[in-house]
């Protein structure tokens, strides 16, 4: 048997070797060839939900493929997003990654999965913001007027919440804390349930989704007291920061698609260069302004960031004010 000579099978195993990676780039690039679809670990009509398919929208447009949003409520977010976790990491099915991931990380004792291990961050896609709402029958019209009001009755002060554990809850934790209030914390099976309470003066306070709120607000049935992000709201510029009050104080609800461990860096790239394409459309900006948030435009690493450092913050709030999953 005549051998090869040596060049000759340098040069074909070099071949060889670098067939994996160039149809790895090939299958990117021919990415997506089918339907794609993104868990939404939460029921469908919720203000995510809409968040997933306005983008869910934009890719199909822009790829030429179905991004289709599937809703897996349940465990508190977990099940869907367990879900994706247990996927082939091929690109074709991704998580609507939110705040309550990175909550669910501490206030969860025993999850089946890591999120930071398990998920791959591909895109951030939006930030918005909580407002402060009161009953009118509350006096204070301003934070420090509130801060001082709720330390007068401390633990007479309801404060409602769309569940325990969830972003609205852990941001009046969050404000117990640095105020030094004491709120007392009373739970609902959403935000609606939540609104309605304090409508009718069952519970005085709520840390509500401003897009949610805003109509009240508007009427005069319910007081706007602050928003929780750093910075001001569009869609209420009027109303001033809770970190004008306490520095340092930052409370938001946060979109972005996450994939399974192991996707190909290809497709990751692929999708966030396609988002960004995305998001930077006037008219989806201001669909996103609408709900009461603004665009998170963020190469996948940043994103990734954002996750691991929300994840720290929360645990801390979770166990300072003892937290349990219910």
């Amino acid at each position: 048997m005549k051998l090869p000579h040596r060049r000759n099978f340098l040069h074909l195993a070099a071949g060889a070797a670098s067939m994996p990676a160039m149809s790895q780039v090939a299958w990117a690039q021919a990415y997506p060839s089918r339907p794609v679809r993104i868990i939404v670990a939460a029921a469908a009509g919720g203000s995510n939900d809409i968040l997933a398919r306005l983008v869910g929208q934009s890719l199909s447009e822009r790829l030429g493929q179905p991004f289709v949003v599937e809703n897996r409520p349940g465990g508190g977010g977990n099940i869907g997003t367990e879900s994706v976790v247990r996927a082939p990491p091929d690109g074709y099915t991704l998580l609507a990654v939110l705040t309550g991931n990175a909550i669910n990380t501490t206030l969860y004792d025993k999850l089946n999965f890591n999120l930071t291990r398990d998920i791959v961050p591909v895109a951030g896609i939006f930030r918005g913001s909580y407002v402060v709402v009161v009953n009118p029958s509350v006096p204070a019209k301003t934070i420090p007027e509130f801060i001082t009001y709720a330390k007068s009755y401390p633990g007479k002060i309801n404060m409602a919440s769309a569940g325990t554990g969830t972003g609205p809850h852990v941001a009046g934790e969050l404000f117990n804390i640095m105020s030094g209030a004491n709120m007392v914390h009373v739970p609902y099976r959403g935000g609606g349930p939540a609104l309605n309470d304090l409508l009718g003066g069952q519970v005085q306070v709520y840390f509500a989704i401003s897009a949610g709120a805003i109509g009240y607000i508007s009427a005069g049935k319910l007081r706007a007291l602050a928003v929780t992000t750093a910075a001001r709201s569009e869609l209420l510029p009027d109303i001033p920061t809770i970190a004008e009050f306490l520095p340092g104080y930052e409370a938001s609800a946060w979109l972005g698609l996450g994939a399974p461990r192991g996707t190909p860096t290809e497709i990751v790239e692929k999708l966030n260069k396609e988002i960004d394409a995305a998001l930077a459309d006037p008219k989806l900006r201001a669909r996103l302004a609408g709900l009461g948030g603004t665009v998170l435009a963020l190469p996948a690493a940043d994103f990734g960031k954002l996750i691991a450092d929300e994840t720290e913050k929360w645990a801390k709030v979770i166990r300072a004010a003892n937290i349990r999953a219910e």
